[in-house]
């Protein structure tokens, strides 16, 4: 038996193909027959390699039944895996995708190499150049249609990313409107309680209430009523202690507003002797007063009685500074005075009030006699923000008697014009008869 018919009973298919090439072979062409030869040995060859490969592949399929068996006997006793996301599906797709065309592109460069190295003769190759050459453009066209399929693929991708991204940009906007919208209704909210909070604190600022120092003082007042132990105090004994200081201040009203006696009390004997240039005189205007300088105005007499704070009751002189000079009804030793303007609930300007004033005063026991000794008793600056009625305490001592009082104002506080005083009360006290006969004496 030959080596050819060794070849047909172990492959039939490359015998055929033999069959074929030998068929076409002219009879006379040594060449041809010895070409023919070689191909018949590289085929026996091949049919050899072939049934080995089949037997390794049988054997290889045998072991990856055997395999996934036991795999599968596995996979049944443990727990699912957790699904994959998407996106990692695909990125592993076309990771795997990209990895067999790199494999296809060695395995081609790998069979050229071979092919071109190999020991054979150029007869061979041009033989197989054919088969070669279509085998080579049919890789290229499945490495070219892979890329074009993983081009869709990415392409896709890249639109549901993108999708992705700009529903939860447009959800991510609206969130952010809904949150900016409730801000904004809360700030406004927080603007009107702001509003009305600052409303409620200038109501109460405006209001009247007692100070630390008035508490303590009213706190003092109150100890000194109680006799007893001061660790129980209940609000009936307050209570009753503010009702007497309630009355005690009704009854101070009643007592000239002040409970206190005034000296320059018109109705008491006190008189106006003396003053500056009253403001709106009728006659002569200033040569006129100039000529009667001596002469006291009608409407002086305002300034040293009680005027119940009604406005346009008082004495006016003219400019924003002067003086007037009060007799009292006695010779005293000064303590206070009172000066006093309309009250601001009821006033129609208050500029005309005097600001920066001086008090003096001396003992006239003659007035034809002009030699006066006259001293300071007190500097004040009446402010509009306390009451109407304003009392400053004298620095005197008992023996400073004095029955003339002069009242100097350098300012008010803004009219230009005239300058009005409601009312001046000087307090005190008579001195015994004994040292006022020393003095006259």
């Amino acid at each position: 038996m030959s080596a050819s018919t060794v070849s047909v009973s172990a492959h039939q298919g490359p015998i055929t193909r033999r069959r074929a090439v030998e068929k076409n072979l002219p009879s006379g062409g040594s060449d041809f027959a010895a070409a023919a030869a070689v191909i018949t040995e590289s085929e026996t060859r091949d049919a050899r390699l072939t049934n080995a490969g089949d037997t390794a592949a049988a054997i290889l399929r045998d072991a990856r039944k055997t395999s996934s068996a036991q795999i599968q006997a596995k996979k049944s006793g443990a727990a699912k895996k957790p699904t994959k996301p998407r996106w990692l599906t695909v990125v592993s797709i076309l990771t795997k995708n990209l990895a067999l065309v790199v494999v296809l592109l060695g395995f081609v460069q790998m069979v050229r190499w071979t092919v071109m190295n190999s020991g054979g003769d150029i007869g061979d190759l041009s033989i197989m150049s054919g088969d070669f050459e279509g085998k080579l453009s049919e890789v290229e066209k499945f490495v070219t249609k892979t890329m074009k399929a993983m081009q869709v693929q990415m392409n896709a991708l890249d639109h549901k990313v993108e999708d992705g991204i700009s529903s939860l940009r447009k959800e991510f906007d609206e969130k952010i409107e809904r949150k900016d919208a409730e801000v904004n209704l809360k700030l406004k909210a927080l603007d009107v309680r702001s509003d009305a909070f600052e409303k409620f604190m200038d109501g109460f600022g405006s209001k009247s209430l007692l100070s630390k120092e008035e508490f303590s003082e009213f706190f003092e007042e109150f100890k000194k009523t109680r006799k007893g132990d001061m660790t129980e105090v209940n609000v009936d004994d307050i209570r009753k202690y503010a009702r007497e200081v309630v009355l005690k201040e009704i009854e101070k009203h009643a007592a000239d507003g002040l409970g206190m006696v005034d000296y320059a009390l018109v109705s008491g004997g006190a008189r106006v002797v003396k003053h500056s240039e009253p403001y709106g005189g009728k006659s002569g205007g200033s040569a006129g007063w100039l000529l009667q300088r001596n002469r006291v105005s009608a409407e002086a007499e305002r300034m040293i009685r009680p005027s119940f704070g009604e406005p346009g009751q008082c004495f006016a002189l003219k400019g924003g500074s002067g003086f007037v000079e009060i007799r009292l009804r006695t010779a005293i030793v000064p303590e206070a005075v009172t000066l006093e303007h309309v009250a601001k609930s009821v006033a129609y300007d208050r500029s005309s009030a005097p600001k920066h004033c001086r008090v003096s005063g001396w003992l006239q026991t003659d007035p034809e006699i002009v030699t006066e000794k006259m001293f300071l008793l007190t500097e004040f600056t009446y402010d509009l923000q306390k009451s109407n009625a304003q009392t400053y305490k004298l620095e005197s001592s008992a023996s400073n008697l004095v029955d003339i009082i002069r009242l100097d104002f350098t300012s008010n506080h803004g009219s230009a014009s005239h300058t009005c005083i409601y009312r001046l009360r000087v307090h005190g006290r008579e001195p015994s008869p004994v040292p006022a006969l020393e003095t006259q004496s």
